[in-house]
């Protein structure tokens, strides 16, 4: 029996004695098939072909992403508190090499992520530090391939854990869309990690709201709206992004209501400004 994992799109799958028939997460129109159809691996052959890399963003914030880039190519973040540390979305391999280090950073004390297109091979994560809690909004709860009793479903619009850590629903490319609210972040001015939920473009100053990034559909004006007004109450000048160097470093709050105002003009053909 093999927890498989699908080449597409990261995510890992209840065990099985032979590859599963179809992945819902690509089938769904916010993702994709590719091209040579439906294609699986596993995590021991991941261990033999990726390996993680690490990079420290800045105190008490660490990156970890797969190279080769596999699958959607997200990486996902540690978020270290003095009451325990968090990690932020999530990537498909999990190794002896980054339980080392992550135990170095003072383990994990719990597991959150934005979107089901970032949940990958959450419950190996979980199962290596110690059987810790992933916390995934409920709106999203269909889209869980792996059912796991270490899953805790949670409801609202926020979830607050130590140290005002805070965990915001905005919606969007998914109905339980969810970003991080870091207070201590940024030299305390405060960081969302908003995956691509709120994602950053290139230019480094601007970002972007859809409902398929891969298909280019569009998100209504309502629902980019919903976006800006949840994160509205909360003091942020950052932003990290869902990729290395996706990233607004200074003056992000700002950024996120310009950006929207301008998607907003785009799609409905009035100005906004």
């Amino acid at each position: 029996m093999t927890n498989y994992i699908c080449v597409t799109c990261g995510t890992q799958f209840t065990e099985s004695e032979q590859p599963p028939k179809q992945c819902p997460i690509c089938e769904d129109e916010r993702q994709y098939v590719g091209p040579n159809g439906q294609q699986w691996t596993t995590l021991d052959k991941l261990t033999h072909s990726h390996r993680n890399s690490y990079r420290k963003k800045e105190p008490g914030l660490m990156a970890i992403g797969m190279e080769p880039s596999f699958a959607i190519g997200q990486r996902a973040l540690i978020v270290q508190s003095t009451s325990g540390n968090i990690l932020w979305d999530c990537i498909p391999l999990i190794d002896d090499a980054t339980i080392e280090l992550v135990a170095g950073l003072g383990g994990v004390e719990a597991i959150a992520i934005s979107h089901p297109h970032y949940y990958t091979a959450m419950v190996e994560w979980s199962k290596a530090f110690g059987d810790i809690p992933i916390y995934l909004h409920e709106d999203d709860r269909r889209w869980v391939m792996r059912a796991d009793e270490r899953i805790h479903f949670w409801g609202g619009e926020t979830k607050t854990f130590f140290d005002d850590i805070t965990l915001i629903c905005c919606g969007g490319h998914f109905d339980g869309g969810t970003v991080l609210h870091w207070p201590a972040g940024a030299g305390s001015n405060g960081a969302l990690l908003t995956g691509d939920i709120i994602q950053v473009v290139p230019d480094l100053k601007h970002v972007t709201f859809m409902y398929s990034y891969p298909n280019a559909i569009p998100l209504p004006a309502e629902k980019v709206q919903r976006i800006v007004d949840s994160v509205e109450p909360f003091n942020y000048d950052r932003i990290y992004g869902a990729w290395w160097n996706r990233n607004i470093l200074t003056g992000a709050k700002q950024a996120v209501k310009d950006s929207a105002d301008r998607y907003i003009e785009m799609i409905s053909g009035k100005k906004s400004r």
